[in-house]
């Protein structure tokens, strides 16, 4: 499989494996970039058993550099209904042909793109109700939906935790342990549909280097580059990317 990949398809690997590090340091709205360029080099079906174990490795290297600052009452409050979520998704995708695929899981993408906007220019919109109950039911249904069908929940825990106060480092190290025991969970799903096999993880395995050096990447940009216009230029790139997996251009 490998020899197979032309240049351009080779840097798509190189740049979303690099992109999962830079999401799971703290800019949560990156976490599209790899989804949308996996999908185009592997479709967007078969990009999620390849990247379901890569970003296992980025949940271990988050948590080796910031899982100490979790807050274990958000983990506890968003894991019962996430993983509903993942159930829900997973009998989803047994049941959807390529073409549903492409359509839902783009649309998400572009969904989770305009959730991201909004916060970024509105954030006081979401400060009315995030201790409700169902406030934390409704997003972690939707993360478990939007992370079994598309590994893209980033944004949508983002969101959760933004709006419950986190500081900045407590909300990286509390995503860290979510989506360590999340992505975990969905391992056997993802076996059971025959998405993850030998070669997926030979890719995995590959460009599972380019992860920690993002990781750093991220750490790096995290204190001396404005998270809002770093987050609205990827954004724009992975809305086009996302109507062009949907087929509209």
């Amino acid at each position: 499989m490998l020899t197979e990949f032309t240049l351009v398809q080779w840097a798509c690997l190189i740049i979303g494996a690099m992109g999962i590090g830079v999401s799971k340091s703290g800019f949560p709205g990156i976490s599209m970039l790899h989804v949308v360029l996996y999908a185009f080099v592997f479709g967007a079906l078969e990009s999620t058993g390849v990247l379901l174990p890569m970003l296992v490795v980025g949940d271990v290297c988050a948590i080796y550099f910031f899982g100490r600052e979790a807050d274990w009452r958000h983990v506890r409050r968003l894991l019962p209904p996430t993983i509903v979520g993942i159930l829900i998704g997973w009998a989803m995708m047994d049941r959807l042909d390529a073409g549903q695929f492409k359509l839902i899981v783009g649309g998400i993408i572009l969904v989770l793109t305009c959730i991201q906007l909004v916060r970024t220019y509105r954030p006081g919109w979401f400060d009315a109700f995030p201790h409700q109950t169902w406030f934390a039911v409704v997003l972690g249904l939707l993360a478990g939906v939007t992370t079994m069908l598309a590994n893209a929940a980033g944004p949508v825990v983002a969101l959760y935790l933004l709006a419950v106060t986190l500081p900045k480092w407590e909300l990286i190290g509390t995503s860290a342990w979510l989506f360590l025991v999340l992505n975990v969970l969905k391992l056997p799903l993802s076996f059971q549909l025959g998405l993850i096999g030998e070669s997926t993880l030979l890719v995995g395995a590959v460009m599972a280097p380019a992860i920690p050096l993002g990781m750093l990447a991220g750490r790096w940009l995290v204190g001396r580059v404005s998270q809002k216009w770093f987050n609205l230029i990827l954004l724009g790139f992975t809305a086009i990317a996302a109507i062009r997996l949907i087929g509209w251009i």
